[in-house]
């Protein structure tokens, strides 16, 4: 009897492919073979290609400021141990997800319009409670998520091309990322996602083999960690580098067989690890103390043409990470106006367009990209990814009845059910004691300094022609001033 409940729940969850992807499938029969290698992508490798390039962006360039606030040794510890415990909570996004998906398509429930998303997991395994905190949560950080992308694209070309202000440079990329409203669903993004993988992989061995080229500076010192706020500051820019997988159910759901998701993340997180450890490292090892000032590691960097290319080519990705933390807005906006399951895609692409209008406003508002981000991971990644997916996972099977009858029971080398509760409170109490509390005080206090000192709506922050050549005590990829600026407003910071 058992077997055949296993067999039953097995079948259900293969036959839970997402069959409007199989009808596109097998549509594109009648297609070009070009389109579908572009365009139809649901298979594992598209997963971990979304997985891996969503995952480390702009704060690839950031990594090595973080090194200068933490030291060396806490630096490789800090992103270690955090990119395990963003596997861990993906994992149980994705048992969540199997969960809810397998109990829906027992009722009959037909997905074949309809992209599932993380809100209405928790609204159908614990209530409508956690669905709203789920969906306030996840909505606030996808949308600052964007726009830290937006402010990124600004401050990136302006570093290579200044005959604009960032403000108006914000303008323009703003209607280029509008684009992102023809990309039906996140299946649609497979020559993007690998194309983006390949960026930031050229970008982080440019920045290795560059600093090591290079070598140390005169003088170089490595005196890290000297300050508990920089310190704190630079673990939250860590937590939020490891924190991408808020999108996690909707790649899911964007594969024929989501059931083979579990392991991917994992992978995906120590390829990851090969592009910031190394690029980390080295450019710490080469600038030391000097990246306290600069919180851009381009910019103490030779300008080469390589160098220029791998500015670029971020710039290209930032685009890419755009539409891939807009889209999960789109498909909640199409929902609450009744627009998701419309066919035509002319018509849903129009009706994303509003999204796009308050993050280009928000980042016309904050220019000062750094803050916004260590904020953002303090305060929402935090909770998005890390606490509510561990305290959702023991209250969905905190009854036996629920364990035995899971899906998904956690592997047998964490112990289990035992072993999984263990795992999840630790998250908890260390997301929230460490990086809502000790994370949260650190980069509240650094946004207050930003406002204070340069104040909103700033035309161009931190640009060339201003003496406000002070770097942010975050993540900031592109406010440093190149070396050439005056750095006499750098102390200032040293006193929060």
């Amino acid at each position: 009897m058992a077997t055949t409940t296993t067999d039953k729940v097995m079948e259900t969850v293969i036959a839970g492919n997402y069959v409007e992807m199989e009808a596109d499938g097998n549509r594109s029969n009648a297609k070009t073979k070009l389109s579908t290698l572009f365009w139809h992508g649901g298979s594992v490798y598209d997963a971990w290609f979304s997985c891996a390039s969503n995952q480390v962006a702009q704060v690839l360039l950031t990594l090595p400021y973080s090194f200068s606030q933490l030291g060396m040794l806490s630096g490789v510890l800090f992103q270690i141990f955090y990119g395990l415990l963003g596997s861990w909570t993906a994992y149980l996004i994705s048992a969540l997800y199997i969960e809810y998906r397998t109990r829906k398509e027992r009722e009959k429930t037909d997905f074949r319009n309809h992209v599932i998303q993380w809100f209405e997991v928790l609204d159908g395994l614990l209530g409508k409670h956690w669905r709203n905190m789920g969906l306030a949560f996840n909505c606030t950080f996808l949308l600052f998520g964007s726009v830290i992308q937006l402010i990124a694209c600004a401050s990136n070309i302006y570093y290579i091309n200044d005959n604009l202000d960032k403000r108006t440079w914000t303008y323009i990329f703003g209607a280029c990322c509008a684009t992102t409203v023809f990309v039906p669903s996140f299946r649609n993004y497979r020559i993007w996602s690998f194309l983006g993988l390949l960026m930031t992989t050229y970008t982080a061995w440019y920045l290795t083999i560059a600093s090591i080229i290079h070598g140390q500076v005169e003088g170089v010192k490595h005196s890290g960690p000297t300050k508990l706020v920089l310190y704190f500051t630079g673990a939250t820019n860590i937590l939020y580098t490891f924190g991408g997988h808020a999108v996690t159910v909707e790649i899911m759901h964007a594969m024929w067989k989501p059931q083979k998701f579990k392991a991917i993340y994992l992978v995906a997180t120590v390829y990851v690890l090969t592009l910031t450890l190394p690029s980390a490292a080295a450019v710490y090892w080469a600038f030391g103390d000097m990246l306290l000032n600069h919180s851009n590691a381009f910019s103490l960097l030779p300008r080469t043409p390589l160098r220029d290319m791998a500015v670029i080519l971020m710039l290209i990705h930032q685009f890419i990470t755009f539409g891939f933390a807009c889209t999960p807005l789109y498909f909640v906006w199409e929902k609450a106006i009744g627009m998701h399951e419309c066919k035509s895609l002319c018509k849903r692409a129009a009706a994303r367009l509003p999204v796009v209008i308050p993050i280009w406003f928000l980042a016309i508002i904050f220019p000062f990209f750094g803050p916004i981000n260590s904020t953002v991971g303090s305060l929402l990644v935090s909770f998005t990814v890390y606490i509510i997916p561990a305290l959702a996972h023991m209250f969905t099977f905190r009854s036996p009845a629920s364990r035995e009858n899971a899906v998904e029971q956690p592997p047998k080398f964490t112990g289990r059910w035992v072993g999984a509760y263990v795992i999840n409170a630790f998250v908890v109490v260390w997301v929230l004691v460490v990086g809502f509390g000790f994370g949260g005080w650190a980069s509240v206090t650094n946004f207050i300094h930003q406002i204070d000192s340069f104040g909103l709506f700033t035309k161009c922050y931190q640009c060339m022609p201003q003496t406000t050549a002070l770097p942010p005590s975050s993540h900031n990829v592109t406010a440093a001033p190149p070396p050439l600026l005056h750095q006499h407003h750098v102390h200032h910071i040293g006193s929060h």
